[in-house]
């Protein structure tokens, strides 16, 4: 459902939201944009460039244009057990074992924590102080916000289990150092840093090491969640059909004749037959997708079901009663406070998302939670 809303503006999606129009103009007049910027279908505004946004640059890459959380995205593996044998006690117990094992929002590891064995030097001796000080405490913790793990029933009826987590603080200080840099050296309203330049190279190198780190966290989150899945049900996971997934990168690949920077905000690649997992809600199905390598997409596919409400509106907007009823079939922990801003009236309808880019992906497995931790 391709749209050509302004001369270099290509959208996926039955409306643009408030704000958002004039977030992708802004991005589709930088000096470094190649042939156009393309909107997904999950957009929804955030700080600088809108989330849902995908766009390519020849020789520049652009701190701003991948948020905050580096190599932010999912991972997912099945088991081969019906997931309708865990009752509503059980997954509660479980629930409550990752809790312990697993540390949540502003929680880290005490102590020393968990070794990251990729020691590639970063860019300067601040970032390698962060490092030191933050990595351990940091791999394997999930993180706040609409981070997750989740138990889900696949559409055959199995067992799924699925993270969403990225980089943590250590991506977020490598983002904040290069976004400065590029205030100062870069080029744009939106500064981008030209990639043969000193300020260039070493903004790419971090990026890198981040976007591994943040899948480094994502395997070590999986690893200890299906340490206890397994401990519950007696079935190890399926390895085959592990899953693991960035959706804020920056990457090179070939596109419309040209070995190009592709920037995605809140958008996974989608190469012609790829694996993907886009997410719904908290209370929504997710699904396991394949890609069909869309050309003007940049090969790209929404990274979620998209925030309609912000976190503010969702307290003001959703009452109580109405979150719970919609979660009445998901074990959470109600005791939580703040989790309305996850409700799932917060985003999208997945089912809209995912026609309104079915020229991008076509879905292959439904996911149905069944149990969710949030962060």
């Amino acid at each position: 459902m391709r749209r050509v809303i302004a001369p270099r503006i290509q959208a996926w999606g039955r409306e643009i939201p408030d704000g958002a129009l004039e977030q992708l103009e802004a991005l589709a007049a930088q000096p470094y944009v190649v042939e156009h910027v393309a909107a997904m279908p999950d957009l929804h505004v955030a700080h600088g460039i809108a989330v849902g946004s995908v766009f390519a640059t020849l020789d520049t890459v652009v701190p701003s244009a991948l948020g905050g959380d580096l190599g932010c995205g999912m991972s997912a593996v099945r088991f081969d057990f019906p997931a309708a044998r865990l009752g509503t006690a059980q997954l509660q117990r479980l629930l409550e074992a990752m809790t312990k094992e697993i540390p949540v929002g502003d929680a880290t590891h005490r102590g020393k924590g968990v070794a990251f064995i990729d020691d590639t030097p970063l860019s300067t001796h601040a970032l390698e102080k962060e490092r030191a000080r933050l990595a351990p405490k940091h791999l394997g913790t999930l993180g706040g916000g609409n981070h997750f793990i989740e138990l889900d029933r696949g559409g055959g009826g199995d067992l799924w289990l699925l993270v969403h987590s990225g980089s943590r603080g250590l991506g977020s200080a490598i983002a904040a150092h290069h976004l400065r840099a590029a205030q100062v050296e870069g080029e744009g309203s939106l500064p981008g840093l030209r990639v043969e330049s000193a300020a260039g190279q070493m903004c790419l190198a971090d990026l890198e090491w981040a976007f591994s780190f943040a899948r480094a966290n994502r395997r070590e989150l999986l690893r200890r969640a299906t340490e206890l899945v397994v401990a519950l049900t007696g079935q190890e996971p399926d390895p085959s059909s592990h899953l693991d997934v960035h959706h804020n990168f920056v990457r090179a690949e070939h596109h419309f004749g040209r070995l190009l920077l592709v920037h995605r905000k809140g958008a996974i690649s989608a190469e012609a037959g790829e694996r993907a997992l886009i997410p719904g809600s908290m209370g929504t199905a997710s699904y396991i997708v394949e890609g069909l390598g869309a050309a003007d997409s940049f090969r790209s596919a929404s990274h979620g079901a998209g925030r309609v409400m912000t976190r503010k509106e969702a307290h003001q907007q959703i009452r109580a009663e109405r979150f719970l009823q919609s979660m009445r079939r998901v074990v959470f922990d109600q005791r939580k406070r703040g989790l309305i801003e996850e409700a799932p009236a917060a985003y999208r309808d997945i089912g809209e998302v995912l026609e309104d880019e079915s020229d991008l992906v076509v879905p292959r497995v439904r996911l149905e939670p069944i149990a969710v931790l949030k962060g």
